[in-house]
């Protein structure tokens, strides 16, 4: 579903991506992991199509997403970093604006389904521009979904909603690949990814220092976060003498 083969991002002399090939088969929740700033939103701007690499290729759902980034969206579900959806638009008149641009029929049981999923229906007459940030993530995820893609690549997926919501969020990743779908989620959250992926890849400065399934982890009897700090720490990360109290005094 997912192949990049020496793929950069360069900006000036910041290497946000930097050679990075990844293979993603249909059927994985795929979590690709990294502290902030290493590369991961940039990453899904470039799977999907948002913004050019400095070089290397990418196919995504079988489509070169150099040569036809609309295609890749209109194929897949996105959901972004930052939840965005048009502020002068209602909840429900924005989902209506998307079904009708993936020229879905009979739509409007399809988005009642997603009010009702996601507890908001009382709210899907008010301006976008006027919910609050958990409610906007709840309407960026119900559009991704939508049209039921096959793959769907997702910034952060649990961003702004509260326990109950992130619990049903995770239980419908995991049921969504079950049945045969594929997903992409970038995190900094390693719970997420212990909770739910199949298999991880760990980015670092640009560079893609890990990939490989959950499991290995687990059948080594290796701890996921001593396993990322050991690839991503620096000299003097944990320096417990910065938080002894009254050292300065």
């Amino acid at each position: 579903m997912i192949e990049v083969k020496n793929l950069s991002k360069f900006y000036g002399s910041t290497k946000a991506v930097n050679d990075v090939s990844l293979s993603i088969g249909k059927g994985e929740l795929f979590g690709l992991l990294g502290p902030n700033g290493s590369g991961k939103t940039t990453m899904i701007k470039m799977l999907t199509g948002q913004i050019k690499p400095t070089s290397g290729s990418l196919r995504v759902h079988g489509v070169d997403v150099l040569e036809d980034p609309i295609r890749v969206r209109e194929l897949i579900g996105v959901i972004p970093e930052q939840e965005t959806p048009p502020s002068f638009l209602t909840a429900e008149e924005y989902l209506h604006f998307v079904a009708k641009i993936r020229k879905m029929e009979h739509y409007e049981e399809v988005c009642e389904k997603w009010f009702e999923f996601f507890d908001f229906g009382d709210q899907k007459n008010s301006l976008c521009k006027d919910l609050s940030r958990g409610t906007r993530q709840k309407l960026m995820f119900a559009q991704a979904f939508l049209h039921e893609p096959e793959l769907a690549i997702i910034d952060e997926p649990l961003i702004n909603l509260d326990p109950i919501m992130q619990r049903k969020v995770k239980d419908f990743l995991k049921g969504y690949v079950k049945n045969g779908g594929t997903i992409f989620i970038s995190t900094h959250i390693l719970e997420i990814a212990k909770e739910i992926c199949t298999s991880i890849g760990i980015i670092y400065k640009g560079k893609l220092v890990h990939k490989g399934h959950l499991d290995d982890h687990i059948l080594q009897g290796r701890n996921l976060e001593e396993f990322f700090l050991e690839l991503v720490s620096r000299p003097g990360d944990y320096d417990s003498s910065l938080s002894t109290p009254g050292q300065y005094a």
